[in-house]
């Protein structure tokens, strides 16, 4: 089985270029499942209900959320669809689910949302023991765990893969919009990478304009973000896993 993680969808950039090009990738690397970060895709911040059809429409098996999931008011349209998942470790009163299972292949898996605590700003519950609990309730009914560390820090991310390797097939972080050239299989045989990047304007700061990143950190005055526009990038990872005794064999980094 072949699983393609996309790196952070930024913007009308980054969904033109998965509508221009995602069909013929996924048949080009015979792609069988398909997870993408969505939680930039509404002008860098959250989600509308509009991208969201968007996505479905190139058949992305399921979006993944992160710290603005909740930045517009279209997700509460769609945030009891199976096909989107919020952070498991918010508050446990909040709408929506933190992960689902799903069938590909004759196999069961779960996908798995979580939110960093470190440097992100944000009340949560542990990712460490929600993530483990949960694995705990469903590893009996699925074949593969993936985990979407959306996360700030790279020790906190690290420390995760280490505190769960062995028990998720796939631990792999987004939100830094940078990849990281540190994919690895761990030693109890996790497929492990920090940060799978970004797929939006390649000629920007992570995504917003350059010129209004830039006068942010030389005035340290409160410029407002806006997204960038031009020349697109993609970036993800594919995730090779065994189809009989679903362990990771390879992970290949898209940097396009």
């Amino acid at each position: 089985m072949r699983i393609l993680a996309i790196g952070d969808i930024v913007g009308e950039v980054g969904i033109k270029y998965l509508k221009n090009n995602l069909k013929k990738f996924v048949i080009t690397n015979n792609i069988d499942f398909i997870i993408a970060n969505g939680e930039n895709t509404a002008d860098g911040m959250g989600i509308t209900e509009k991208n969201f059809k968007e996505l479905m429409d190139l058949n992305i098996d399921v979006i993944t959320m992160g710290n603005h999931t909740w930045s517009k008011k279209d997700i509460f349209k769609i945030i009891d669809n199976k096909k989107i998942l919020r952070p498991a470790n918010y508050c446990n009163n909040v709408p929506g689910k933190g992960y689902d299972i799903y069938t590909c292949k004759n196999k069961k898996i779960c996908v798995l949302n979580l939110i960093g605590r470190a440097e992100m700003g944000i009340l949560t519950d542990n990712p460490f023991v929600i993530a483990n609990n949960i694995i705990n309730e469903i590893k009996k009914q699925v074949d593969i765990i993936i985990i979407d560390f959306h996360a700030e820090a790279t020790a906190e991310k690290l420390a995760l893969a280490y505190y769960l390797n062995g028990s998720a097939q796939i631990i792999f972080g987004t939100h830094t919009h940078v990849q990281t050239a540190d994919e690895k299989i761990l030693d109890n045989g996790t497929a492990y990478i920090t940060d799978i990047g970004m797929t939006g304007p390649k000629n920007s700061i992570i995504g917003m304009d350059i010129e209004a990143s830039v006068k942010r950190f030389v005035t340290s005055l409160p410029e407002r973000y806006k997204i960038a526009n031009g020349e697109p990038m993609f970036n993800g990872c594919i995730f090779d896993i065994d189809d009989e005794n679903c362990r990771p064999k390879k992970i290949t980094r898209i940097n396009e």
